[in-house]
Order: C-alpha cells, then sequence, then structure tokens
C-alpha cells in the first residue's frame, strides 16, 4: 500500500493482475450494494491497521499486532453476526486478528486507536492491553487474550449456555493456524461434538501459513486443517478467504446450518499476512504475498462496479479519519494507578485486596 504523509491523503494503492473472467462472474452472486459495502469496509479496516502501525512506528505506541490482509474473511463475519447482548445473540471469542469484524461491526476508528495508544478513553481495556485486544461486552465481544488459542475453551462456555437457552445465537471462535497445536483447541473439537449434546459453534481457523516466524509447511501431519474437525464429524471444509464473495456465502451457509441445527462447523480460511506477525518482525510491507484488498478492488473496476474517482476518494477518507483520530488521542489521559484495580470483577467492584 502507498504511504500518506501526515494530514494528506492517501494514495491509491498498486493493482493486482487482471481479473479473468470467471472471478467477474463470482461478483454476480451477491448484490451490487453489498459487494461495494464490502469493499468500502475493507479499505476502512486496511487505512485504520496501516494509522496504528504509523503509530507505533511513530513512538506513539508500545506494539502492533493485526490484519492486514484479512480484511475479505473478517468484513463478511462482522457483517453476518446477529449483534446485541446476552445468550439470544451471537458470541465472539477472537483473536488479535479481528479489526476487520469489529470495523464491520461498527467500531469507531478512533477507538481502536486509543486501544493501542493506551488511553483511558480506550471502551475495551481503559488503556491497559495491546493494540487489537478489543472486548466489547455489548455485543458479546468477549475479551481477546494474548496467550494463543485460549479462546477455543473459552468459546464452549457461552455456546454450552446458548443451548440450555435455546436460542438462535451461536458462538464464534477465530484463532491462528498455528495455534492450532494447542490442547484447547483439540479440546474445542472434542466438547462441541459429543453425540447427543452438540454445540452451536462456528469454529474457524484463519491459515496464514506462519507461526511468527515458523512456516506452516512441515509443522502439520494434516492435509487441511479442516480435516480435524471431520474425524469428530463436524462440517467442516477450508476455503479462500482472500476472496470476500466465497467468505460472505460461505459463512452464511454454515450460520444457517448451525442456527438450524444446534450443531458446530468448521471453517479454515486461508488468508494472507501482509505486514508479518506483529511489530516485532518490523510491521513491514510483505510484497510477495496476495493482497485482498487490491485483488477485490481490481474486479469491482473491471466489472464497472466502481470508478477510480470513487476508489481515490474512499482511501483518501479513511485516511484523513485516521490522522485525525489519532490527533484527538494524544491529547487524552492515559490511565492512573489507581485505576489498575478497576474492572477486575463484574460491576467494577474495587479489587484492592487491601480494603478487603
Amino acid at each position: 500500500m502507498a504511504k500518506k504523509a501526515p494530514g494528506k491523503a492517501a494514495a491509491k494503492p498498486l493493482k493486482t493482475a487482471k481479473a479473468s473472467s470467471q472471478s467477474l462472474n463470482s461478483l454476480t452472486k451477491l448484490p451490487k450494494a453489498l459487494l461495494l459495502q464490502m469493499h468500502d469496509l475493507m479499505v476502512k479496516s486496511r487505512m485504520l491497521e496501516e494509522r496504528l502501525i504509523k503509530i507505533y512506528k511513530a513512538g506513539d505506541a508500545y506494539f502492533w499486532i493485526g490484519a492486514p490482509g484479512e480484511e475479505a474473511w473478517g468484513v463478511p463475519i462482522g457483517l453476518q453476526v446477529l449483534k446485541g447482548r446476552g445468550p439470544e445473540y451471537d458470541y465472539l471469542h477472537m483473536h488479535y486478528r479481528a479489526t476487520p469484524t469489529l470495523v464491520a461491526m461498527g467500531m469507531p476508528m478512533i477507538d481502536s486507536i486509543r486501544l493501542i495508544m493506551n488511553r483511558s478513553t480506550d471502551p475495551s481495556t481503559g488503556g491497559r492491553n495491546f493494540s487489537n485486544h478489543y472486548s466489547f461486552p455489548e455485543w458479546n465481544v468477549a475479551p481477546v487474550t494474548s496467550p494463543i488459542e485460549v479462546q477455543y475453551g473459552i468459546a464452549l462456555g457461552t455456546a454450552h449456555v446458548q443451548k440450555r437457552h435455546k436460542s438462535k445465537g451461536i458462538t464464534l471462535v477465530t484463532g491462528g493456524d498455528a495455534g492450532t497445536a494447542e490442547g484447547d483447541f483439540a479440546s474445542c473439537l472434542i466438547w462441541s461434538s459429543r453425540k447427543g449434546r452438540e454445540l452451536p459453534m462456528l469454529i474457524t481457523v484463519q491459515n496464514n501459513k506462519w507461526g511468527i516466524s515458523t512456516s506452516f509447511d512441515g509443522q502439520h501431519g494434516e492435509t487441511n486443517i479442516a480435516d480435524r474437525a471431520r474425524a469428530f464429524n463436524i462440517k467442516a471444509r477450508s476455503i479462500n478467504g482472500n476472496d470476500p464473495i466465497e467468505s460472505y456465502l460461505t459463512l452464511q451457509e454454515d450460520m444457517a446450518y448451525i442456527r438450524k441445527t444446534g450443531k458446530p462447523a468448521f471453517i479454515e480460511a486461508h488468508v494472507s499476512r501482509l505486514y508479518g506477525h506483529s511489530s516485532a518482525s518490523g510491521a513491514n510491507f510483505v510484497s510477495n504475498e496476495l493482497c485482498c484488498l487490491n485483488d477485490f478492488e481490481t474486479k469491482l473496476l473491471k466489472a464497472g462496479l466502481i470508478k477510480e474517482a470513487a476508489v481515490k476518494e474512499l482511501y483518501e477518507k479513511y485516511a484523513q479519519e485516521g490522522f485525525e483520530a489519532q490527533q484527538i488521542v494524544k491529547g487524552e489521559p492515559v490511565p492512573t494507578s489507581e485505576s489498575i484495580w478497576d474492572n477486575v470483577y463484574v460491576g467494577s467492584e474495587n479489587a484492592d485486596w487491601r480494603k478487603f
């Protein structure tokens, strides 16, 4: 992606190879308005993540980890979840590459920036966690945890609650390919699939072929991670998570299946990792990975569904929104030492052991 000077419009990104007629035909599978909405949200998420990287590199944040390259997968999730609070709605147990989903659900850019800059105005953690470690109780978005894959075990709890309530809400859990080596992932497959006691869960893995600096190749005995779910009689498949249309339609079908049957489904989405693992690995653009945003954008342009001028305006709008949000957050307060005891217990009951 072209870089943007502070306060100035972002340049138009580089194009991918020409779209094939076969790929253009896939555009007819969804309404034009939805295609353009997905593209809009994918651009917004990418511009937000690139702003977070700039904030880190400018020394205004301690760490960055995020989701550039996963927009074609994350945005369709956010557009289709049953958003609300309580077991009648969908629960989301996600990992630290969930920005596209939260943007699609309606999270303002400024709230993500407050989180990475550790401001007390951060609605997710009060400024006390890493970037992209979101938590929105009003949307059933459970806190993102730093220990990898523990969310697969935690997600079983909300799925059990939904099963008891006989609600149409489902539990959705996401994670990375390397973390599937953890026992929490295996436990999730076991406990969600017991005959007669199946749980209403959409279990997903975003396979970007890397575990920090360890390549996927040589680390897995199975052909596809989805094969492991099939062993438990879970409806499972591997898809191209770089294609927002395939992602949207697959999610739509599997979420409807879970709501109808109360049984789990599994999706392995193959995605890209465009800025490395995190700021620990440099957070620099990786040119040999497919960019789902540029790929989708090329198809829309080729099909005449969007104009170059409109695309340029979109990038400029969200780049400017991110820049202006950063300036606002710079003037907001950091957490106080006394607030360390807040939000440990429900209702913010004071957790200072010295006062017990």
